[in-house]
């Protein structure tokens, strides 16, 4: 895309150094938000930064293109304005080598101190990686210090079977003071994986970029794909993919509401939510021929094998705000939910925080409306019980169990309206002639907002392909949700939160 080309409801502009920041600034005062940003290599020693921002009701999407020359693979910072902003140009800077003037935090995010220096693996003529040495110096993790305050270290090896994280607590008593999260233990190279693959084959690596979240990162890939080729299924394939999306929300909370019974002692509860999410896996298995929903979207088309049944969806929905019900009916749930760990409006803004855990804090922010796609009709209204939106581990448990009734609505309208009709692809003819292009692809993961972009060149093939899971940004949020609590509440409060290792760390 050039200056001033717009498609859907996307437009580009190419920028200069100076004009960068004031134009980035003009959107963000507007009410957009930084959804993205994205290094390429364009060849011959040019690279290029490109800014997504997006903005809701009505649906915008504006990118920002620099352009660096081999002898200036610099950008003004951003970090001043976004904070999301500073944690892109420090992942970017990781990748590519282009560096963030006057960034408030320039040390590393993605690369650990054992990665050579030097070496940038997204780059087109990285080469192989070398051989990783010595540690780089220690991680700088922020010092605490007065009478009585000490460090508890965590991880990245867990006891239980999770993905590997570090936390470094520091604490007086059991009081938290600090908490510092380390993350990228897991980092795979995946969005380096996707350049030279035709647009099918991108999608089995959509699918694994975090497990959980099958139908998100395919959904969020193809729509991509499908914009920059014009190639979409249309309103009913639309429908279709939006039964895949709510079906995976569905067996997510049905899991992290009986995990956070579990967290308070109530393993009966537990045992019950994972029952209900066992029934929501068979389902799956049902609709799509696999208990994470894969296989059924690919690029301008999608395919289930049956439509679920909506009163049997609806029945296990009940039944799992039974068990809710049971869990907030009980004094002591109640006692360590209740003001624990709370994220207010103001720093969950901030933050840039998305989906449940921003909605838990009380803002209104939601891909199905702020990004709706034709032929989909938003989740229908659920009353608001109390405690929804005072940013606590209460609230993002309530959150939780409403959002698994407005799914199990959303998915009998959405039946209803499809029909029994169970495939759906784009005109054969245009989906077989490749375009050059790009796209943007936004979804309302279940975890929240995901995001992908692609570039696809002349031969069909991907050129690049960037990915933001929620996790990404919501997992600053955490340390501040944490400030002030204790240590014991750490467990419950994280697995309130429960952000993607994988997704965070590509």
């Amino acid at each position: 895309m050039t200056t001033g080309t717009t498609t859907a409801h996307r437009t580009a502009y190419d920028v200069t150094h100076g004009e960068l920041e004031r134009r980035a600034v003009a959107l963000l005062d507007d009410g957009f938000r930084l959804a993205l940003l994205a290094g390429h290599d364009d060849g011959a020693g040019h690279l290029r930064a490109v800014y997504l921002f997006t903005a809701a009701r009505p649906d915008r999407r504006v990118e920002l293109h620099l352009h660096l020359g081999p002898d200036r693979r610099r950008v003004p910072s951003l970090a001043a304005h976004s904070f999301p902003a500073g944690r892109f140009e420090r992942e970017m800077r990781d990748l590519f080598g282009i560096v963030p003037v006057d960034h408030p935090l320039p040390r590393r995010l993605v690369r650990h101190f054992h990665w050579p220096r030097g070496w940038y693996p997204m780059l087109g003529d990285a080469g192989p990686p070398p051989a990783f040495g010595q540690a780089d110096g220690p991680y700088p993790f922020r010092a605490v210090e007065g009478p009585g305050v000490y460090e508890i270290p965590v991880g990245p090896v867990h006891a239980g079977m999770i993905e590997p994280g570090h936390f470094r607590f520091s604490v007086v008593g059991e009081t938290i003071l600090n908490l510092k999260a380390r993350l990228w233990f897991v980092h795979r190279g995946v969005e380096k994986l996707f350049e030279g693959r035709t647009a099918d084959r991108g999608v089995e690596l959509a699918e694994r970029v975090s497990g959980d979240t099958s139908v998100g990162h395919a959904l969020a890939y193809c729509q991509a794909v499908e914009d920059a080729t014009g190639t979409a299924p249309g309103a009913h394939g639309a429908r279709l993919r939006a039964v895949l999306l709510e079906l995976e929300r569905l067996y997510n909370h049905a899991t992290d509401i009986g995990a956070l019974c579990n967290d308070v002692g109530l393993a009966v509860l537990n045992n019950h939510a994972q029952r209900i999410r066992e029934q929501f896996l068979r389902i799956n298995d049902e609709v799509a021929g696999h208990r994470l929903l894969r296989g059924a979207v690919a690029p301008g088309s999608v395919r289930v094998r049956r439509l679920p049944d909506p009163a049997r969806v609806r029945a296990l929905g009940a039944d799992l705000a039974e068990v809710a019900d049971l869990a907030l009916g009980n004094s002591v749930v109640r006692d360590r939910f209740a003001g624990t760990a709370v994220l207010t409006p103001e720093q969950a803004h901030d933050l840039g925080t998305l989906g449940y855990v921003a909605r838990a804090s009380g803002l209104d922010v939601d891909a199905r409306t702020d990004h709706p796609v034709s032929g989909v009709p938003a989740p229908p209204s659920v009353p608001a019980p109390e405690g929804t939106r005072g940013g606590d581990v209460l609230a993002r448990f309530v959150t939780r169990v409403r959002e698994v009734q407005e799914a199990a609505a959303l998915i009998e309208v959405l039946v209803r309206e499809v029909d029994g009709r169970l495939l759906a692809r784009a005109d054969p003819d245009r989906a077989a002639t490749p375009t050059a292009g790009s796209g943007v692809g936004i979804v309302e993961g279940w975890r929240g907002t995901v995001v992908h972009r692609v570039e696809v060149g002349p031969d069909g093939t991907l050129r690049r392909v960037k990915i933001v899971d929620p996790s990404f940004l919501n997992w600053p949020a955490l340390p501040v949700a944490l400030a002030g609590t204790i240590v014991p509440d750490f467990p419950l409060t994280n697995k309130s939160f429960n952000l993607s290792y994988a997704g965070n760390d590509l």
